[in-house]
Protein backbone atom coordinates (compact mmCIF):
# COMPACT_ATOMS: atom_id res chain seq x y z
CA UNK A 1 0.00 0.00 0.00
CA UNK A 2 2.93 2.22 1.05
CA UNK A 3 6.40 3.22 -0.38
CA UNK A 4 8.49 1.35 2.09
CA UNK A 5 11.02 4.33 2.11
CA UNK A 6 8.09 6.41 3.46
CA UNK A 7 6.98 3.86 5.87
CA UNK A 8 9.97 3.76 7.52
CA UNK A 9 10.61 7.65 7.54
CA UNK A 10 6.91 7.96 8.90
CA UNK A 11 7.99 5.04 11.67
CA UNK A 12 11.16 7.35 12.57
CA UNK A 13 9.16 10.45 12.70
CA UNK A 14 6.67 8.72 15.44
CA UNK A 15 9.80 7.79 17.01
CA UNK A 16 11.32 11.17 17.41
CA UNK A 17 7.74 12.27 19.14
CA UNK A 18 8.08 9.17 21.54
CA UNK A 19 11.72 9.73 22.18
CA UNK A 20 10.70 13.81 22.42
CA UNK A 21 8.27 12.90 25.49
CA UNK A 22 10.45 10.06 27.13
CA UNK A 23 7.37 7.68 26.54
CA UNK A 24 7.37 3.96 28.14
CA UNK A 25 7.47 2.79 31.45
CA UNK A 26 6.37 -0.57 32.75
CA UNK A 27 2.19 -0.30 33.56
CA UNK A 28 2.33 -3.55 34.97
CA UNK A 29 3.51 -3.01 38.51
CA UNK A 30 0.59 -4.10 40.84
CA UNK A 31 2.15 -1.85 43.87
CA UNK A 32 1.44 1.53 44.53
CA UNK A 33 2.53 3.96 42.39
CA UNK A 34 4.49 7.20 43.62
CA UNK A 35 2.15 9.64 45.07
CA UNK A 36 0.24 11.13 42.67
CA UNK A 37 0.09 14.57 43.61
CA UNK A 38 -1.49 16.34 40.67
CA UNK A 39 -4.37 13.82 40.32
CA UNK A 40 -6.20 14.65 42.08
CA UNK A 41 -37.03 8.54 19.29
CA UNK A 42 -38.49 4.96 19.77
CA UNK A 43 -36.09 2.84 21.19
CA UNK A 44 -33.62 1.10 19.15
CA UNK A 45 -31.40 -1.88 19.57
CA UNK A 46 -28.05 -2.76 18.41
CA UNK A 47 -27.20 -5.66 16.76
CA UNK A 48 -27.29 -9.22 18.02
CA UNK A 49 -29.59 -7.96 20.26
CA UNK A 50 -33.16 -8.40 21.15
CA UNK A 51 -35.78 -5.52 21.95
CA UNK A 52 -35.91 -6.51 25.68
CA UNK A 53 -32.31 -6.13 25.87
CA UNK A 54 -32.33 -2.21 26.57
CA UNK A 55 -33.35 -0.41 29.69
CA UNK A 56 -34.54 3.19 29.77
CA UNK A 57 -32.41 6.22 30.84
CA UNK A 58 -32.36 8.32 33.25
CA UNK A 59 -34.69 11.24 33.49
CA UNK A 60 -33.19 14.18 32.03
CA UNK A 61 -30.80 17.13 33.67
CA UNK A 62 -31.70 20.67 32.99
CA UNK A 63 -28.94 22.20 32.45
CA UNK A 64 -27.87 26.41 33.55
CA UNK A 65 -29.31 28.22 30.54
CA UNK A 66 -25.58 29.29 29.22
CA UNK A 67 -24.68 26.21 28.60
CA UNK A 68 -24.97 25.90 25.10
CA UNK A 69 -22.64 26.04 22.26
CA UNK A 70 -23.34 25.94 18.26
CA UNK A 71 -20.47 24.26 16.24
CA UNK A 72 -18.92 24.62 12.48
CA UNK A 73 -18.11 21.35 10.88
CA UNK A 74 -14.33 21.49 12.58
CA UNK A 75 -15.63 22.04 15.88
CA UNK A 76 -18.51 19.42 15.71
CA UNK A 77 -15.70 16.73 14.58
CA UNK A 78 -13.20 17.83 17.47
CA UNK A 79 -16.20 17.40 20.00
CA UNK A 80 -17.62 14.60 18.36
CA UNK A 81 -14.05 13.12 18.87
CA UNK A 82 -14.09 13.40 22.51
CA UNK A 83 -17.64 12.67 23.45
CA UNK A 84 -18.00 9.57 21.13
CA UNK A 85 -15.60 7.30 19.66
CA UNK A 86 -15.24 8.84 16.86
CA UNK A 87 -17.08 10.98 14.74
CA UNK A 88 -18.32 10.31 10.76
CA UNK A 89 -19.26 12.79 8.15
CA UNK A 90 -23.48 12.23 9.08
CA UNK A 91 -22.87 13.00 12.87
CA UNK A 92 -20.46 16.06 11.46
CA UNK A 93 -23.32 17.49 9.68
CA UNK A 94 -26.13 16.54 12.45
CA UNK A 95 -24.29 18.82 14.77
CA UNK A 96 -23.04 22.00 13.15
CA UNK A 97 -26.64 21.59 11.88
CA UNK A 98 -27.94 21.96 15.78
CA UNK A 99 -26.61 22.59 19.06
CA UNK A 100 -24.72 20.68 22.17
CA UNK A 101 -28.24 21.11 24.10
CA UNK A 102 -30.14 19.20 21.76
CA UNK A 103 -27.29 16.85 20.93
CA UNK A 104 -26.81 15.82 25.00
CA UNK A 105 -30.35 15.68 25.38
CA UNK A 106 -30.83 13.27 22.27
CA UNK A 107 -27.82 10.93 23.98
CA UNK A 108 -28.88 11.31 27.42
CA UNK A 109 -32.50 10.00 26.29
CA UNK A 110 -31.16 7.01 24.54
CA UNK A 111 -31.80 3.29 26.14
CA UNK A 112 -28.82 1.47 26.97
CA UNK A 113 -28.05 -2.11 25.50
CA UNK A 114 -26.82 -4.80 27.82
CA UNK A 115 -23.48 -6.58 26.65
CA UNK A 116 -24.98 -9.42 29.45
CA UNK A 117 -28.38 -10.01 27.49
CA UNK A 118 -25.87 -9.93 24.43
CA UNK A 119 -23.56 -13.28 25.45
CA UNK A 120 -27.22 -14.96 27.39
CA UNK A 121 -27.92 -14.90 23.84
CA UNK A 122 -25.07 -16.73 22.95
CA UNK A 123 -25.33 -19.63 25.46
CA UNK A 124 -29.13 -20.16 25.71
CA UNK A 125 -29.25 -22.96 27.68
CA UNK A 126 -29.75 -22.96 30.84
CA UNK A 127 -26.53 -21.72 32.90
CA UNK A 128 -24.57 -21.68 29.88
CA UNK A 129 -23.39 -18.71 29.54
CA UNK A 130 -21.92 -18.90 33.03
CA UNK A 131 -19.40 -21.55 32.23
CA UNK A 132 -19.18 -21.43 28.67
CA UNK A 133 -18.74 -17.62 27.98
CA UNK A 134 -15.05 -15.92 28.07
CA UNK A 135 -13.66 -12.53 27.46
CA UNK A 136 -13.79 -12.66 23.87
CA UNK A 137 -17.60 -12.71 23.81
CA UNK A 138 -17.26 -9.60 25.91
CA UNK A 139 -14.89 -7.94 23.60
CA UNK A 140 -17.48 -8.96 20.22
CA UNK A 141 -20.59 -7.13 22.17
CA UNK A 142 -17.81 -3.97 22.97
CA UNK A 143 -16.86 -3.34 19.57
CA UNK A 144 -20.43 -3.97 18.54
CA UNK A 145 -21.80 -0.92 20.58
CA UNK A 146 -18.99 0.95 20.64
CA UNK A 147 -18.55 1.70 17.05
CA UNK A 148 -22.40 0.82 15.86
CA UNK A 149 -24.34 2.19 19.14
CA UNK A 150 -26.37 4.50 18.90
CA UNK A 151 -25.73 5.99 22.44
CA UNK A 152 -22.26 7.22 21.38
CA UNK A 153 -22.07 9.39 25.01
CA UNK A 154 -22.83 6.52 26.68
CA UNK A 155 -20.48 4.09 24.87
CA UNK A 156 -17.02 6.92 25.54
CA UNK A 157 -18.01 7.94 28.87
CA UNK A 158 -18.28 4.48 30.13
CA UNK A 159 -15.11 3.48 28.32
CA UNK A 160 -13.51 6.25 29.96
CA UNK A 161 -15.15 5.19 33.93
CA UNK A 162 -14.02 1.63 33.21
CA UNK A 163 -10.50 2.66 32.96
CA UNK A 164 -11.04 5.25 36.75
CA UNK A 165 -13.17 2.29 38.52
CA UNK A 166 -10.56 -0.69 36.99
CA UNK A 167 -12.07 -4.33 36.99
CA UNK A 168 -9.43 -6.39 35.01
CA UNK A 169 -10.00 -9.71 33.53
CA UNK A 170 -6.14 -10.08 33.95
CA UNK A 171 -7.23 -11.11 37.67
CA UNK A 172 -7.75 -14.72 38.09
CA UNK A 173 -10.64 -14.68 39.59
CA UNK A 174 -11.97 -12.54 37.51
CA UNK A 175 -10.99 -13.61 34.11
CA UNK A 176 -13.58 -16.80 34.13
CA UNK A 177 -16.36 -14.77 35.03
CA UNK A 178 -17.47 -13.20 31.36
CA UNK A 179 -21.16 -12.30 32.50
CA UNK A 180 -20.15 -10.48 35.60
CA UNK A 181 -17.42 -8.56 33.71
CA UNK A 182 -20.16 -7.72 31.27
CA UNK A 183 -22.32 -6.89 33.93
CA UNK A 184 -19.93 -4.52 35.47
CA UNK A 185 -19.59 -2.58 32.36
CA UNK A 186 -23.68 -2.44 32.02
CA UNK A 187 -23.42 -0.76 35.37
CA UNK A 188 -20.85 1.68 34.77
CA UNK A 189 -22.93 2.16 31.19
CA UNK A 190 -26.17 2.31 33.85
CA UNK A 191 -25.08 4.77 35.62
CA UNK A 192 -23.25 7.08 33.44
CA UNK A 193 -25.83 9.91 33.01
CA UNK A 194 -27.16 9.56 36.76
CA UNK A 195 -25.50 10.33 39.83
CA UNK A 196 -21.91 9.80 41.16
CA UNK A 197 -23.53 8.62 44.22
CA UNK A 198 -25.56 5.92 42.93
CA UNK A 199 -22.48 4.72 40.51
CA UNK A 200 -20.16 4.58 43.71
CA UNK A 201 -23.10 2.22 45.14
CA UNK A 202 -22.70 -0.13 42.29
CA UNK A 203 -18.95 -0.59 42.22
CA UNK A 204 -18.97 -1.35 45.67
CA UNK A 205 -21.40 -3.89 45.49
CA UNK A 206 -20.87 -5.23 42.00
CA UNK A 207 -19.44 -9.18 42.70
CA UNK A 208 -16.58 -8.76 39.81
CA UNK A 209 -15.43 -5.40 42.00
CA UNK A 210 -15.76 -8.13 45.30
CA UNK A 211 -13.36 -10.49 43.73
CA UNK A 212 -11.17 -8.12 42.00
CA UNK A 213 -10.42 -6.15 45.26
CA UNK A 214 -11.15 -8.98 47.68
CA UNK A 215 -13.99 -7.55 49.42
CA UNK A 216 -16.24 -10.13 48.49
CA UNK A 217 -16.01 -13.18 51.56
CA UNK A 218 -14.21 -10.50 53.35
CA UNK A 219 -14.55 -11.58 57.03
CA UNK A 220 -14.65 -9.74 60.46
CA UNK A 221 -11.89 -9.54 62.92
CA UNK A 222 -10.69 -12.00 65.13
CA UNK A 223 -8.52 -12.91 67.34
CA UNK A 224 -5.99 -14.62 64.26
CA UNK A 225 -7.42 -12.15 61.55
CA UNK A 226 -7.49 -8.41 60.34
CA UNK A 227 -10.61 -7.31 57.56
CA UNK A 228 -8.82 -7.52 53.83
CA UNK A 229 -8.40 -3.74 53.12
CA UNK A 230 -7.58 -3.82 49.58
CA UNK A 231 -10.69 -2.06 48.74
CA UNK A 232 -10.76 0.36 51.51
CA UNK A 233 -7.71 1.50 50.49
CA UNK A 234 -8.46 1.79 46.69
CA UNK A 235 -11.61 3.52 47.01
CA UNK A 236 -10.33 6.76 48.70
CA UNK A 237 -7.19 6.15 46.99
CA UNK A 238 -8.20 5.95 43.13
CA UNK A 239 -11.93 6.53 43.38
CA UNK A 240 -13.31 8.97 45.26
CA UNK A 241 -10.64 11.38 47.02
CA UNK A 242 -7.06 10.49 46.56
CA UNK A 243 -3.97 10.94 48.45
CA UNK A 244 -3.76 14.22 49.60
CA UNK A 245 -6.57 17.10 50.27
CA UNK A 246 -7.50 19.29 47.29
CA UNK A 247 -8.96 22.95 46.98
CA UNK A 248 -12.25 22.95 45.15
CA UNK A 249 -9.72 23.69 41.67
CA UNK A 250 -8.34 20.35 42.10
CA UNK A 251 -4.89 22.36 43.72
CA UNK A 252 -3.50 20.45 46.47
CA UNK A 253 -3.57 22.19 50.20
CA UNK A 254 -0.11 22.37 51.51
CA UNK A 255 0.98 22.65 55.86
CA UNK A 256 3.99 23.67 55.94
CA UNK A 257 4.82 23.24 52.37
CA UNK A 258 3.43 19.87 52.24
CA UNK A 259 0.49 18.36 50.69
CA UNK A 260 -1.99 17.09 53.28
CA UNK A 261 -2.40 13.33 53.52
CA UNK A 262 -6.34 12.75 52.88
CA UNK A 263 -6.80 9.74 54.91
CA UNK A 264 -4.55 7.76 57.76
CA UNK A 265 -3.38 4.17 57.85
CA UNK A 266 -6.35 4.24 60.78
CA UNK A 267 -8.61 5.32 58.31
CA UNK A 268 -7.89 2.30 56.09
CA UNK A 269 -8.48 -0.04 59.04
CA UNK A 270 -11.51 1.38 60.06
CA UNK A 271 -13.27 1.43 56.52
CA UNK A 272 -11.89 -2.02 56.12
CA UNK A 273 -14.85 -3.24 58.58
CA UNK A 274 -17.17 -1.55 56.75
CA UNK A 275 -16.68 -3.87 53.95
CA UNK A 276 -16.67 -7.05 55.60
CA UNK A 277 -19.73 -9.22 55.37
CA UNK A 278 -20.58 -9.16 51.70
CA UNK A 279 -20.94 -11.82 49.41
CA UNK A 280 -22.20 -13.51 46.68
CA UNK A 281 -25.75 -12.41 46.31
CA UNK A 282 -28.68 -15.32 46.71
CA UNK A 283 -31.63 -16.32 49.00
CA UNK A 284 -30.03 -17.14 52.31
CA UNK A 285 -27.41 -16.08 54.19
CA UNK A 286 -25.67 -20.01 54.52
CA UNK A 287 -21.91 -20.13 54.96
CA UNK A 288 -21.88 -22.47 51.92
CA UNK A 289 -23.31 -19.84 49.74
CA UNK A 290 -21.15 -16.83 51.61
CA UNK A 291 -17.96 -19.08 51.00
CA UNK A 292 -19.26 -19.50 46.85
CA UNK A 293 -19.96 -22.98 47.22
CA UNK A 294 -23.32 -23.19 46.22
CA UNK A 295 -23.88 -23.07 42.40
CA UNK A 296 -25.49 -20.06 41.23
CA UNK A 297 -25.62 -18.78 37.59
CA UNK A 298 -26.25 -15.62 38.23
CA UNK A 299 -24.40 -14.66 41.16
CA UNK A 300 -22.01 -13.36 38.99
CA UNK A 301 -23.40 -10.33 37.77
CA UNK A 302 -26.21 -9.85 41.37
CA UNK A 303 -25.80 -7.06 43.60
CA UNK A 304 -23.48 -8.08 46.20
CA UNK A 305 -25.48 -8.89 49.71
CA UNK A 306 -24.74 -9.09 53.68
CA UNK A 307 -24.38 -11.67 55.87
CA UNK A 308 -24.75 -10.60 58.85
CA UNK A 309 -22.55 -13.38 60.78
CA UNK A 310 -19.41 -12.02 59.04
CA UNK A 311 -19.85 -8.88 59.32
CA UNK A 312 -18.21 -6.92 62.14
CA UNK A 313 -20.04 -5.19 64.82
CA UNK A 314 -17.41 -2.99 66.68
CA UNK A 315 -16.76 0.36 66.07
CA UNK A 316 -15.74 1.61 62.31
CA UNK A 317 -13.68 4.69 62.70
CA UNK A 318 -12.97 6.62 59.33
CA UNK A 319 -12.66 10.03 57.90
CA UNK A 320 -13.95 12.00 61.09
CA UNK A 321 -17.45 9.73 61.10
CA UNK A 322 -17.90 7.03 63.29
CA UNK A 323 -20.24 3.88 62.56
CA UNK A 324 -21.52 2.28 65.40
CA UNK A 325 -21.43 -1.34 65.85
CA UNK A 326 -25.26 -2.12 66.25
CA UNK A 327 -26.03 -0.47 63.12
CA UNK A 328 -25.74 -3.11 60.47
CA UNK A 329 -23.82 -3.48 57.51
CA UNK A 330 -26.05 -1.68 55.07
CA UNK A 331 -26.30 1.30 57.29
CA UNK A 332 -21.83 0.95 57.45
CA UNK A 333 -21.63 0.95 54.02
CA UNK A 334 -24.38 4.03 53.39
CA UNK A 335 -22.09 6.08 55.89
CA UNK A 336 -19.10 5.13 53.95
CA UNK A 337 -20.27 5.72 50.80
CA UNK A 338 -21.84 9.08 51.63
CA UNK A 339 -18.71 10.05 53.46
CA UNK A 340 -16.59 9.45 50.58
CA UNK A 341 -19.18 11.37 48.18
CA UNK A 342 -19.60 14.28 50.28
CA UNK A 343 -16.31 14.82 50.83
CA UNK A 344 -14.65 18.06 49.48
CA UNK A 345 -11.78 15.88 47.41
CA UNK A 346 -14.62 13.99 45.31
CA UNK A 347 -15.47 16.67 42.74
CA UNK A 348 -12.40 17.88 41.92
CA UNK A 349 -10.63 14.22 42.03
CA UNK A 350 -12.95 12.41 39.58
CA UNK A 351 -13.55 15.58 37.69
CA UNK A 352 -10.21 16.20 36.98
CA UNK A 353 -9.49 12.20 35.98
CA UNK A 354 -13.05 12.78 33.64
CA UNK A 355 -11.54 15.58 32.14
CA UNK A 356 -7.79 13.21 31.06
CA UNK A 357 -10.08 10.64 29.98
CA UNK A 358 -12.16 12.62 26.83
CA UNK A 359 -10.36 16.22 26.90
CA UNK A 360 -7.03 17.04 27.84
CA UNK A 361 -4.17 15.44 30.35
CA UNK A 362 -3.48 18.89 31.56
CA UNK A 363 -6.68 20.90 33.02
CA UNK A 364 -6.15 23.69 34.29
CA UNK A 365 -6.83 24.84 37.98
CA UNK A 366 -9.76 26.68 36.41
CA UNK A 367 -11.38 23.94 34.40
CA UNK A 368 -10.97 21.74 37.10
CA UNK A 369 -12.74 24.34 39.27
CA UNK A 370 -16.09 24.41 37.20
CA UNK A 371 -16.09 20.44 36.82
CA UNK A 372 -15.77 20.42 40.58
CA UNK A 373 -18.45 23.23 41.15
CA UNK A 374 -20.72 21.15 38.59
CA UNK A 375 -19.97 17.65 40.70
CA UNK A 376 -21.12 20.22 44.15
CA UNK A 377 -24.34 21.26 42.62
CA UNK A 378 -26.23 20.82 39.09
CA UNK A 379 -27.64 24.43 39.22
CA UNK A 380 -30.31 22.68 40.96
CA UNK A 381 -29.03 21.73 44.44
CA UNK A 382 -28.05 18.16 43.24
CA UNK A 383 -24.76 17.25 44.28
CA UNK A 384 -23.19 14.10 41.85
CA UNK A 385 -24.98 14.38 38.63
CA UNK A 386 -23.46 13.11 36.41
CA UNK A 387 -25.25 14.79 33.13
CA UNK A 388 -23.94 17.96 34.51
CA UNK A 389 -20.09 16.73 34.67
CA UNK A 390 -20.36 15.17 31.86
CA UNK A 391 -21.56 19.17 29.96
CA UNK A 392 -19.20 20.68 32.59
CA UNK A 393 -16.41 18.67 31.58
CA UNK A 394 -17.15 19.10 27.64
CA UNK A 395 -18.45 22.40 27.09
CA UNK A 396 -16.12 23.94 29.22
CA UNK A 397 -14.05 27.19 28.04
CA UNK A 398 -11.00 25.73 28.03
CA UNK A 399 -12.04 22.29 26.66
CA UNK A 400 -13.65 24.69 23.85
CA UNK A 401 -10.63 27.11 22.91
CA UNK A 402 -9.05 26.40 19.72
CA UNK A 403 -6.51 24.00 18.83
CA UNK A 404 -2.75 24.88 20.12
CA UNK A 405 -4.06 27.85 22.24
CA UNK A 406 -2.67 26.33 25.16
CA UNK A 407 0.50 24.06 26.09
CA UNK A 408 -2.04 22.26 28.38
CA UNK A 409 -4.31 21.77 25.00
CA UNK A 410 -4.64 17.81 23.75
CA UNK A 411 -3.77 14.44 24.81
CA UNK A 412 -2.86 11.63 23.35
CA UNK A 413 -5.40 9.18 21.81
CA UNK A 414 -5.34 5.49 23.70
CA UNK A 415 -4.84 2.54 20.73
CA UNK A 416 -8.91 1.67 21.55
CA UNK A 417 -9.80 5.19 20.85
CA UNK A 418 -7.82 5.30 17.33
CA UNK A 419 -8.89 2.00 15.87
CA UNK A 420 -12.80 3.35 17.11
CA UNK A 421 -12.19 6.44 15.61
CA UNK A 422 -10.79 4.64 12.42
CA UNK A 423 -13.78 2.29 12.43
CA UNK A 424 -16.45 4.75 12.97
CA UNK A 425 -15.04 7.49 10.22
CA UNK A 426 -15.05 5.04 7.43
CA UNK A 427 -17.92 2.57 8.26
CA UNK A 428 -15.83 -0.48 9.14
CA UNK A 429 -18.63 -2.97 9.54
CA UNK A 430 -18.94 -6.98 9.95
CA UNK A 431 -21.77 -8.38 7.65
CA UNK A 432 -22.36 -11.27 10.28
CA UNK A 433 -22.17 -8.65 12.86
CA UNK A 434 -19.87 -10.18 15.08
CA UNK A 435 -17.09 -8.11 15.46
CA UNK A 436 -14.77 -10.59 16.31
CA UNK A 437 -11.54 -8.26 17.42
CA UNK A 438 -9.86 -10.32 20.48
CA UNK A 439 -5.90 -10.39 20.41
CA UNK A 440 -5.33 -6.44 20.70
CA UNK A 441 -3.10 -6.70 24.21
CA UNK A 442 0.46 -7.84 22.38
CA UNK A 443 1.95 -4.24 21.69
CA UNK A 444 3.46 -5.84 18.70
CA UNK A 445 1.23 -7.52 17.16
CA UNK A 446 -1.90 -5.35 18.41
CA UNK A 447 -2.36 -2.30 19.92
CA UNK A 448 -1.26 -3.40 23.50
CA UNK A 449 -4.60 -2.51 24.82
CA UNK A 450 -7.75 -4.55 25.08
CA UNK A 451 -11.04 -3.23 27.20
CA UNK A 452 -11.36 -4.60 30.52
CA UNK A 453 -7.66 -5.99 30.91
CA UNK A 454 -5.78 -3.05 32.39
CA UNK A 455 -2.54 -5.07 34.23
CA UNK A 456 -3.75 -3.28 37.52
CA UNK A 457 -6.56 -1.52 39.20
CA UNK A 458 -4.18 1.65 38.24
CA UNK A 459 -5.69 1.12 34.80
CA UNK A 460 -3.12 0.86 31.72
CA UNK A 461 -1.57 4.61 32.72
CA UNK A 462 -1.36 6.30 36.02
CA UNK A 463 -3.40 9.90 35.49
CA UNK A 464 -0.46 11.41 36.89
CA UNK A 465 2.46 9.47 34.24
CA UNK A 466 5.15 11.88 33.95
CA UNK A 467 7.45 10.55 31.19
CA UNK A 468 10.88 11.15 32.27
CA UNK A 469 13.72 13.36 30.92
CA UNK A 470 10.94 14.55 28.32
CA UNK A 471 9.97 18.37 27.32
CA UNK A 472 6.78 17.63 29.56
CA UNK A 473 8.41 16.96 32.32
CA UNK A 474 10.48 19.81 32.38
CA UNK A 475 7.03 21.72 31.98
CA UNK A 476 5.90 20.14 34.51
CA UNK A 477 2.73 18.27 32.59
CA UNK A 478 1.40 14.51 32.45
CA UNK A 479 0.80 12.37 30.11
CA UNK A 480 -0.70 9.44 30.85
CA UNK A 481 -1.04 7.58 28.14
CA UNK A 482 2.49 7.59 27.33
CA UNK A 483 3.30 4.71 29.77
CA UNK A 484 1.79 2.55 27.30
CA UNK A 485 3.37 4.19 24.16
CA UNK A 486 6.87 2.37 23.19
CA UNK A 487 9.24 1.53 20.40
CA UNK A 488 7.70 -2.02 20.21
CA UNK A 489 3.92 -0.39 20.33
CA UNK A 490 5.06 2.24 17.63
CA UNK A 491 6.10 -0.02 15.16
CA UNK A 492 2.57 -2.58 15.97
CA UNK A 493 0.62 0.53 15.43
CA UNK A 494 2.22 1.53 11.97
CA UNK A 495 1.71 -2.66 11.22
CA UNK A 496 -1.28 -2.79 12.51
CA UNK A 497 -3.29 0.05 10.89
CA UNK A 498 -1.84 -0.33 7.54
CA UNK A 499 -2.95 -3.98 7.70
CA UNK A 500 -6.93 -2.80 8.86
CA UNK A 501 -6.65 0.41 6.78
CA UNK A 502 -6.17 -2.31 3.41
CA UNK A 503 -7.71 -5.51 4.81
CA UNK A 504 -10.13 -5.17 7.63
CA UNK A 505 -9.75 -6.49 10.98
CA UNK A 506 -11.14 -8.98 13.53
CA UNK A 507 -10.91 -12.85 12.80
CA UNK A 508 -11.25 -13.53 9.16
CA UNK A 509 -11.05 -9.97 8.40
CA UNK A 510 -14.40 -9.72 8.79
CA UNK A 511 -14.63 -5.69 9.65
CA UNK A 512 -13.82 -4.04 6.62
CA UNK A 513 -14.11 -0.08 5.94
CA UNK A 514 -16.18 1.21 3.26
CA UNK A 515 -14.21 3.84 1.48
CA UNK A 516 -16.70 4.43 -1.32
CA UNK A 517 -17.23 8.11 -0.81
CA UNK A 518 -13.25 8.58 -0.19
CA UNK A 519 -12.38 6.65 -3.73
CA UNK A 520 -15.07 9.14 -5.36
CA UNK A 521 -12.39 11.85 -4.84
CA UNK A 522 -9.17 9.87 -5.49
CA UNK A 523 -8.75 12.06 -8.37
CA UNK A 524 -8.70 14.92 -6.69
CA UNK A 525 -5.92 14.55 -3.75
CA UNK A 526 -7.37 17.94 -2.44
CA UNK A 527 -10.52 17.35 -1.69
CA UNK A 528 -9.95 13.71 -0.75
CA UNK A 529 -7.34 15.15 1.97
CA UNK A 530 -9.57 17.88 3.08
CA UNK A 531 -12.37 14.46 3.78
CA UNK A 532 -9.76 12.48 5.55
CA UNK A 533 -8.68 16.01 7.55
CA UNK A 534 -12.53 16.94 8.69
CA UNK A 535 -12.98 12.86 9.69
CA UNK A 536 -9.53 12.27 11.84
CA UNK A 537 -8.00 15.80 12.67
CA UNK A 538 -11.11 17.80 13.20
CA UNK A 539 -9.89 20.23 10.34
CA UNK A 540 -6.35 21.06 12.35
CA UNK A 541 -3.81 19.33 10.03
CA UNK A 542 -0.67 21.52 9.37
CA UNK A 543 0.17 22.48 6.64
CA UNK A 544 3.39 20.60 6.21
CA UNK A 545 2.05 17.52 7.15
CA UNK A 546 -1.06 18.03 4.24
CA UNK A 547 1.87 18.80 1.55
CA UNK A 548 3.56 15.85 2.57
CA UNK A 549 0.59 13.81 2.35
CA UNK A 550 -0.72 15.42 -0.52
CA UNK A 551 2.46 15.16 -2.42
CA UNK A 552 2.48 11.33 -1.49
CA UNK A 553 -0.78 10.66 -2.63
CA UNK A 554 -0.33 12.26 -6.19
CA UNK A 555 3.27 10.47 -6.31
CA UNK A 556 0.64 7.43 -7.36
CA UNK A 557 -0.43 7.77 -11.07
CA UNK A 558 -4.57 6.98 -11.75
CA UNK A 559 -3.78 5.90 -15.72
CA UNK A 560 -6.65 7.35 -18.21
CA UNK A 561 -9.91 5.66 -18.00
CA UNK A 562 -10.46 2.99 -20.69
CA UNK A 563 -12.10 -0.51 -20.98
CA UNK A 564 -8.94 -2.23 -20.94
CA UNK A 565 -7.18 -0.65 -17.67
CA UNK A 566 -10.72 -0.16 -15.55
CA UNK A 567 -9.08 -2.41 -13.12
CA UNK A 568 -5.38 -0.49 -12.58
CA UNK A 569 -7.32 2.80 -12.62
CA UNK A 570 -9.44 1.32 -9.35
CA UNK A 571 -6.11 -0.09 -7.77
CA UNK A 572 -4.25 3.33 -7.85
CA UNK A 573 -7.26 4.96 -6.85
CA UNK A 574 -7.86 2.56 -3.56
CA UNK A 575 -4.14 3.53 -3.05
CA UNK A 576 -4.35 7.08 -2.83
CA UNK A 577 -7.09 6.70 -0.37
CA UNK A 578 -5.05 3.93 1.58
CA UNK A 579 -2.47 5.78 1.65
CA UNK A 580 -4.02 9.41 2.28
CA UNK A 581 -5.90 8.09 5.45
CA UNK A 582 -2.75 5.62 6.77
CA UNK A 583 -0.50 8.41 6.91
CA UNK A 584 -3.02 11.04 8.73
CA UNK A 585 -3.80 7.99 10.99
CA UNK A 586 -0.36 7.65 11.67
CA UNK A 587 0.97 10.95 12.27
CA UNK A 588 1.73 12.25 15.77
CA UNK A 589 -0.48 15.31 14.57
CA UNK A 590 -3.38 12.71 14.86
CA UNK A 591 -2.04 10.81 17.49
CA UNK A 592 -2.14 13.87 19.70
CA UNK A 593 -5.98 14.72 20.73
CA UNK A 594 -6.46 18.28 20.36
Amino acid sequence: MTDPTLRRLLAITLLSLLSACGGGGDSKTGSTPNPDISAVPPATTAPGTAPGDTIPPPPLTTPPANQTATFSRQEASRFLGRATFGPDMAAIDALAASDSDAWFRAQFSKPQTLHRKYIDAKYPAAGAAATQARPNDFYESFWQQAVRGDDQLRQRVAFALSEIFVVSTQNEAVWPQTRGVASYYDMLGQHAFGNFRTLLQGVATHPMMGLYLSHLRNQKESATRTPDENFAREVMQLFTIGLYQLNADGSLKLSGGKPIDTYTRDDVSGLAKVFTGWSWAGPDQAANRFFGSVADPDRDWKQMQLYAAYHSTSEKRFLGVSAAGAAGGEADMALALDTLFNHPNAGPFFGRQLIQRLVTSNPGPAYVGRVAAAFANNGSGVRGDMQAVIRAVLLDPEALAPAGSSLRTGKLREPLVRLGNWMRAFHARDAALQYRIYYLSDPLAGLGQNPMNAPSVFNYFRPSYVPPNSALATAGLVAPEMQITSEPSVTGYLNFMQDAISGGVAENRAVRADYSAELALADQPAALLDRVNLLLMSGNMSSRLRAKILSAVTSIAIPAASGSNAAQVTTAKTYRVHLAIFLAIASPEYLVQK
